[in-house]
């Protein structure tokens, strides 16, 4: 009897100590999901909240509801366009990205190629020199590439990293298919079209949130080389707008008066309202791409 009131306590300690660890792991997991996510909810409910009760304080709920500040940061002068040449970019920079970088990682992979691994392992030598700006930008202007729109989207056509985890990810799938393929007459970009690029979408999927991403926060190259307004990214518009708010906060009331009323946007309300503005996008794109996200991200970085 001792012993079996014994036993039945270590296994009551046992209960105990896994429902207390369950509960102290659902809180600290609790506690960095509201810490993670918190700040973009702020930033949203700032944003959708009525300009003339914010000052009495925003903190769970939305102080009042208005978009009255999107329509006022979208009138403000380059905004529309900004937004058109940066989903372009985007857009046309995403795609050229991931056929251009998945068919030179599929190019290296052919035993065929003379020089395959010395002309790899230049590409990966890219990632560790930088030669510098002066270099970059000179290189960039003899390309023509200075005030021209290809600027946005050329230079990253060929990305070290994304080659590494496409071509870890092709050398896993089975030679068998491609020998099949050789059998009843295909050529390599028969295979890779048909063969390799549809089986390859985990990663596709993978580089093409790490391009997109890129592409949309990019503002640098618009800064030191594009100089035509109608070429000006929503990137740098904002960093503009961002960096003289006070300024801007002034010109509004006087931009966006209507009908004698003027409405006055403050500079904090400018900066939460563009931070949704160039956030919401990749926001609702990585929920499309994320259950491929993890499975091409792990498989292309197996083996190196």
């Amino acid at each position: 009897m001792y012993e079996k009131g014994q036993y039945s306590m270590k296994n009551s300690y046992k209960k105990f100590d896994g429902l207390a660890f369950d509960i102290i792991n659902y809180i600290i997991l609790t506690l960095l999901v509201i810490i993670t996510v918190y700040p973009f909810y702020y930033i949203l409910i700032y944003s959708i909240s009525d300009t003339s009760m914010i000052h009495s304080g925003v903190t769970f709920l939305p102080a009042g509801f208005s978009l009255q500040s999107y329509k006022d940061v979208f009138a403000l002068r380059g905004m529309a366009s900004g937004a058109v040449v940066s989903l372009t970019r985007t857009v046309l920079g995403t795609l050229l990205t991931v056929i251009c970088s998945t068919f030179f990682s599929y190019i290296v992979t052919k035993k065929e190629l003379i020089f395959r691994k010395s002309i790899y392992r230049f590409v990966i030598v890219s990632m560790y020199f930088n030669a510098g700006f002066i270099p970059w930008y000179l290189t960039m202007k003899a390309l023509g590439l200075r005030n021209n729109f290809l600027v946005y989207i050329l230079p990253g056509a060929v990305t070290a990293f994304y080659i590494i985890l496409i071509k870890t990810f092709i050398e896993q799938m089975p030679p068998a298919l491609e020998e099949s393929a050789k059998i009843d007459g295909a050529g390599y970009i028969t295979i890779f079209v048909k063969i390799i690029f549809p089986l390859s979408k985990p990663i596709i999927a993978t580089i093409a949130v790490f391009c997109a991403v890129a592409q949309w926060n990019a503002w640098t190259d618009n800064f030191f080389l594009v100089e035509n307004p109608k070429l000006t990214t929503l990137q740098l518009i904002l960093y503009n707008y961002l960096s003289q708010s006070q300024a801007i906060s002034r010109a509004s009331s006087r931009e966006l008066t209507q009908g004698g009323i003027v409405r006055q946007l403050s500079p904090q309300a400018i900066k939460m309202t563009m931070t949704m503005v160039v956030t919401l996008p990749i926001l609702l794109v990585y929920p499309f791409m994320q259950r491929y996200f993890v499975k091409g991200i792990m498989m292309g970085a197996v083996k190196g």
